[in-house]
């Protein structure tokens, strides 16, 4: 494939809403397998609430909801909340074990700050109101 041919290809490819790393993927698998969820979805979201603004929520689930926008990475069916998605799009999903704790990270390029623990943070006022 030529480069200019993929250059083309990346600008009409929509960017995934999010995106999990190899760990990510294995961890989400073993949830969903422990819940007896083979088949189910990593659910994404964005709450208000937090120490910035927004929190993000995680959860297995059966199945998406109506309205979900649903990508799949290496066997691992992710499903967003379409009204999540202009605060989510292009967050990295990584699972991280540190000394004390162990658990999913999120590198999101919206993030105008983010809060020390990591599970909230704020966007650019013009980006809320979408």
């Amino acid at each position: 494939m030529s480069e200019m041919h993929r250059q083309k290809q990346a600008q009409t490819e929509p960017v995934a809403p999010v995106t999990l790393t190899p760990v990510a993927v294995e961890q989400t698998k073993l949830a969903l397998q422990r819940r007896g969820l083979d088949g189910g979805v990593l659910r994404v979201g964005v709450t208000g609430g937090g120490c910035s603004g927004f929190q993000y929520s995680l959860s297995v689930e059966p199945q998406s909801k109506p309205g979900d926008v649903v990508v799949e990475q290496d066997g691992v069916r992710i499903a967003v909340d379409a009204e999540a998605l202009p605060y989510l799009k292009g967050t990295l999903i990584d699972y991280v074990q540190g000394l004390h704790s162990a658990g999913f990270k999120f590198v999101n390029p919206n993030a105008a700050r983010t809060c020390g623990c990591g599970s909230s943070f704020s966007v650019e006022a013009t980006q809320d109101n979408h």
